[in-house]
């Protein structure tokens, strides 16, 4: 009877203390969350048991990048189909219910759009605001006031880019083109990615395969790195050495299932300046048999594998010097896609101190590689589960649910992902 009575006392005590919030085990087991879209398609995606996910959009198209206005509404792209790349738009969703975690409407703010990958917004030393809008064939900007849903202004043409590519009847190779804003060494810089053309050529076109930056006005252009076959994803955190730019990349496709691996840079920051003339290694270099930074390794250039030949009779390509490629920060799974990042700094508790990763997919869904979310932090960077689901294999066939794109952090813990492939956006926050 005493024994019994002690141990009411111990539970009792344990049950006041307060609940503390505990950073989640990389390695915990994820826990199956079934998704029913209206359209009739169904999903089970696993998440770590402190978290949980509701679908808070549904209905759209191929639903890209998300970014936050200077009024504090939520902006998304929409790049339609690979059928059509002149339907693109950009959305404002807005009517966000506490209770049901969906969001009300969404409110067409630009239509008929070339390939909409993200938009970006900043307001200049005299107060105006302006949203970026980075087209396959150009980047243009509209000025934006406070509750805008449409452009009160005519765009403004910055910069003109190439548009075409191999002989896709939607336009040939990486065709979207991704902006971000920094104040990385003192003023105010827009950097601009810019996908190759091929999977490993010589470019004509100097712009193809880069990153580039220019003034807010779009004056001062010029490249700052090189060799980043298809850098999609770009994002800053303040708190990371002073203010860092970080990309996503993805590598070739023609090395086999297993090579090259995608990766993850650290492109600029106050502590880690980039460096002039910048190259990033491709088409010659590639990671392979990487391990986190800093042993992640680059190949030996290989002409006949990374290059594509020149004529018979032009000159020889140019091998680069891989050992002059920057060190990852991380890699992924050749093949996985990355797209959109997130980083999670002190605002949050159980992802506190992480990057999120989506892991668009191989093109090719034999190989399986990707299809999900990752997680790692910057004194682990070896990327862990953390949503799973989006692929399948039954009786041996691959099967592709979904798609992850685009992260956007709402609030601490919380953030929405979009899924370009059932045309939807997941709400993801902790478990009650």
């Amino acid at each position: 009877m005493k024994l019994m009575n002690l141990l009411r006392c111990v539970a009792g005590f344990f049950l006041t203390l307060p609940l503390i919030a505990l950073p989640v085990d990389a390695q915990s087991p994820l826990l199956p969350h079934a998704i029913h879209l209206s359209d009739g398609r169904s999903l089970t995606l696993n998440l770590p048991a402190a978290f949980t996910i509701d679908v808070a959009v549904e209905g759209m198209h191929r639903v890209r990048f998300m970014t936050k206005s200077p009024d504090d509404r939520i902006f998304v792209t929409d790049m339609y189909s690979l059928a059509d790349n002149t339907k693109g738009a950009v959305y404002i969703l807005d009517g966000w219910n506490k209770a049901t975690h969906t969001f009300a409407r969404r409110v067409a703010y630009l239509e008929n759009l070339r390939n909409p990958n993200n938009v970006a917004f900043y307001t200049d030393g005299s107060g105006q605001s302006w949203i970026y809008v980075p087209l396959t064939d150009k980047l243009v900007r509209y000025k934006y006031h406070a509750g805008d849903n449409a452009p009160t202004s005519a765009p403004e043409v910055l910069v003109s880019y190439p548009s075409y590519g191999l002989s896709y009847k939607y336009g040939g190779w990486h065709l979207t083109r991704t902006v971000a804003f920094a104040n990385l060494h003192g003023q105010p810089k827009l950097y601009v990615a810019v996908g190759s053309s091929c999977n490993a050529c010589q470019e004509k076109e100097e712009i193809r395969a880069t990153l580039s930056v220019m003034d807010p006005d779009g004056r001062h252009a010029q490249i700052v790195a090189r060799g980043l076959r298809n850098a999609v994803g770009l994002a800053v955190v303040p708190s990371i050495d002073g203010g860092a730019l970080f990309a996503t990349n993805m590598g070739a496709d023609h090395l086999g299932d297993g090579a090259p691996e995608d990766t993850f840079f650290e492109m600029d920051s106050a502590a880690h300046p980039l460096q002039a003339d910048a190259n990033y290694g491709w088409p010659t270099c590639y990671f392979e048999r990487g391990t986190p930074h800093p042993d992640a390794r680059i190949s030996d250039p290989k002409p006949g594998d990374h290059t594509v030949p020149a004529p018979p009779a032009g000159p020889s390509p140019v091998q680069f010097d891989c050992r002059k490629v920057p060190a990852a920060y991380t890699t992924f799974a050749s093949h996985s896609s990355p797209l959109g990042l997130a980083w999670f700094g002190d605002d949050s508790k159980l992802l506190k101190d992480s990057f999120l990763v989506a892991l668009h997919g191989a093109g090719k869904p034999r190989i399986g590689a990707g299809y999900e979310v990752v997680r790692f932090s910057p004194d682990r960077r070896k990327p862990e589960d953390f949503i799973t689901g989006f692929f399948a294999k039954s009786n041996g066939k691959p099967t592709v649910a979904g798609r992850p794109c685009g992260i956007l952090q709402v609030g601490p813990d919380q953030f929405l992902l979009t899924d370009d492939h059932d045309g939807a956006i997941y709400f993801i926050h902790p478990a009650k």
